[in-house]
């Protein structure tokens, strides 16, 4: 297999998760309590995936100071995003219009998917394999709240399923953009691209993970021991792949 035949792989196993976790809200609506688990469980697997690949991958090649820029770089564009988001948010949206709004967000998420596996790829594709598997992972709940939010508005069944399944295209558009800019590139910036997207995940996590799961239903113990078996899934992960 080429060597960007891997990168195409390696960069459907997000959109693979995000569908799989759409079939299951086809077949079954678990309890708020539950959703309000998985969504503390993917943000456990995201975090993991900064803490554990991305930034000891960038401080063993480049120092704390560039780490730190980009990182705060990332963050504060996730934010930047977010913030134009809802202020295009029309005040009297309706529940539809809010729909979409919310699948748009999720192309993004898988978007940053794509733009991690990509420029991890230019480093390594023992390095990329990893980061695709955490965040198939990590999309499996996310797809199963995008289409329980469908479903709940009344889209057909039929659509739904089209919508899940064009989820892959902007992780595939970003991760073989990623790959081609980047992967002649020197170890600097491709190093710098990766922090700068642990930064974009990280807001993403903290902010809109735990913040739906807090409107899913009120935390209780199990949450919290979510976010940690969320964590500790992907450690084993990576030690299993021997990143680690």
């Amino acid at each position: 297999m080429s060597e960007f035949a891997t990168v195409v792989s390696l960069a459907l196993l997000p959109a693979v998760g995000n569908f799989a976790g759409g079939m299951l809200a086809e077949l079954w609506r678990p309890s708020k309590l539950n959703l309000n688990r998985a969504l503390h469980a993917s943000a456990g697997i995201v975090l993991a995936i900064v803490a554990i690949e991305l930034l000891p991958h960038a401080l063993q090649s480049t120092s704390g100071w560039v780490v730190g820029t980009a990182f705060g770089l990332g963050g504060g564009a996730y934010l930047g995003v977010q913030t134009f988001a809802l202020r295009a948010q029309p005040s009297g949206a309706t529940d539809m219009a809010r729909m979409w709004i919310i699948y748009i967000a999720v192309a993004m998420d898988l978007f940053s998917d794509g733009l991690m596996i990509g420029v991890g790829a230019s480093l390594g594709t023992g390095l990329a394999l990893v980061l695709a598997l955490g965040q198939m992972l990590a999309d499996v709940p996310e797809g199963f709240a995008t289409v329980a939010n469908l479903r709940d508005k009344g889209v057909p069944a039929a659509r739904r399923t089209l919508l899940s399944l064009a989820f892959a295209i902007p992780v595939l558009l970003a991760a073989t953009g990623a790959y081609f800019l980047l992967r002649n590139q020197s170890e600097l910036l491709q190093v710098s691209a990766l922090v700068f997207i642990a930064g974009l995940l990280t807001v993403a996590a903290v902010e809109d993970m735990i913040g739906e799961a807090h409107e899913s239903a009120q935390d209780k113990r199990g949450s919290v021991l979510a976010m940690i078996l969320g964590f500790v899934l992907f450690t084993l992960v990576s030690a299993g792949l021997g990143q680690n």
